[in-house]
């Protein structure tokens, strides 16, 4: 538990790190309240988009260091829409203090048309920001164009800090351009180029449910190392009369040989999902991971499983990976039985398992009743609790459990939404 609460606590210390840093260095003396205010906020907010750069990196070694890959992304998108409030609040607090006695001077700080290229740059920085972090809230956008939409946060990032050097400020803004570039280069490079994962080809793919495919992929060099309950990072390609996506999307793992072969359900939920429908064996792919503690270090005690849909992937990898040792409950919830994926081998399963409790409920277009669903209050207390789903009914059930009393630390969840 001790280990859990300190990879809790590594992204919130790293990002406070970064903000109190260069706001430290660049603490005024002999300045107005106001004005002093203002150059803090501009250097935190540079220290924490620079932290947020860190945690847009996609490596199995830092997600594992700083307690995963998911919930990098949530504290990337919050530390993104902090620092741009504390970069917009920066010129606001300047402008303030000249307003008194220089109303022309405070105008002239607020205006993108004054003071040269450095005030310039610091507001076209602004927009590149405000634009990027405003594709994080437009979730309908497809995959492809939201990636490249996206990545005008970091060229925001790069243009803040030529708004410092058009200040004159050389130290330790060389630095910090330094570091931003070789945090942008390396998430390019390594992670959307590809370089850090490894090729595979598709030798199998099987229709299971309504608009879901499980693939099986065959490693062509040394295998990834991942564990059942993790996702991997896919990226599939053109090949036997197939025409790739090239994109990289994360899929859970349903099943892990021991020849380093690796299967992975997809349901189509976007254009690229939706294509590989109809993928056929002998595609090249390129597979990055595994990713994710969801199901890792689980106690020796009564569980709760609750799966939503294609959630169902990650719990059909564990129990494909041996018998339980510990009493489990699996709430499946799908729509219809046309969607309900692996359905027959989890019934198959739990005939074959006395400790393993199947409960598949079709729920149609509406919204399961958690109530009647889910045990009573006194049975769910001394259980630890895994959920896995679509994020609204993620939210719902652990609204539904702390109301039967199940504490913070007893819910484990993993959203099915991920960008």
């Amino acid at each position: 538990m001790l280990s859990a609460n300190r990879q809790r606590l590594a992204i919130p210390l790293l990002l406070l790190a970064s903000t109190a840093g260069p706001a430290y260095w660049a603490l005024p003396e002999g300045l107005s309240p106001l004005r002093s205010l203002g150059i803090i906020l501009g250097w935190a907010g540079c220290g924490l988009l620079l932290g947020s750069l860190l945690l847009m990196l996609r490596e199995t070694w830092l997600s594992r260091c700083l307690g995963g890959l998911e919930g990098m992304y949530r504290w990337h998108h919050r530390a993104g829409v902090v620092a741009y409030v504390a970069l917009l609040a920066h010129p606001l607090a300047l402008a303030a203090d000249s307003w008194p006695e220089f109303p022309e001077l405070a105008w002239q700080t607020l205006s993108p048309f004054g003071h040269g290229w450095a005030v310039r740059l610091g507001w076209l920085s602004l927009l590149l920001l405000m634009f990027g972090l405003a594709t994080t809230f437009a979730t309908r956008i497809p995959y492809r164009s939201w990636r490249w939409l996206h990545a005008s946060l970091g060229v925001g990032v790069l243009l803040g800090l030529g708004h410092l050097l058009q200040l004159g400020i050389e130290e330790p803004v060389l630095p910090l351009l330094a570091l931003a570039m070789l945090l942008l280069g390396w998430r390019f490079i390594r992670d959307d180029a590809g370089l850090a994962a490894r090729p595979y080809l598709v030798h199998s793919a099987t229709p299971i449910a309504n608009g879901v495919v499980e693939i099986g992929l065959q490693p062509l060099a040394e295998p990834i190392a991942a564990d059942a309950g993790q996702f991997v990072v896919v990226a599939f390609f053109a090949g036997a009369g197939f025409r790739g996506c090239g994109q990289f999307h994360p899929f859970s793992v349903s099943s892990i040989g021991g020849d380093g072969e690796i299967r992975v359900g997809v349901k189509a939920l976007g254009d690229c999902t939706r294509h590989l429908q109809s993928i056929a064996a002998g595609v090249p792919a390129r597979v990055h991971g595994g990713f994710g503690s969801f199901l890792a270090g689980r106690p020796a005690t009564v569980q709760l499983w609750l799966a939503g849909g294609i959630g169902v992937t990650p719990f059909v990898a564990l129990l494909r990976a041996g018998p339980l040792s510990q009493p489990t409950t699996l709430i499946y919830l799908y729509r219809s039985a046309a969607d309900a994926a692996y359905l027959a081998e989890l019934q198959t399963l739990a005939a074959a398992d006395r400790l393993l409790s199947l409960q598949a409920h079709a729920t149609g277009d509406l919204p399961p009743d958690l109530a009647s669903l889910l045990p009573a209050g006194r049975d769910l207390a001394s259980r630890e609790c895994y959920i896995c789903g679509p994020p609204a009914m993620v939210a719902a059930v652990r609204r539904a459990l702390r109301r039967c009393g199940v504490t913070t630390r007893h819910i484990h969840f993993e959203n099915f939404d991920f960008r």
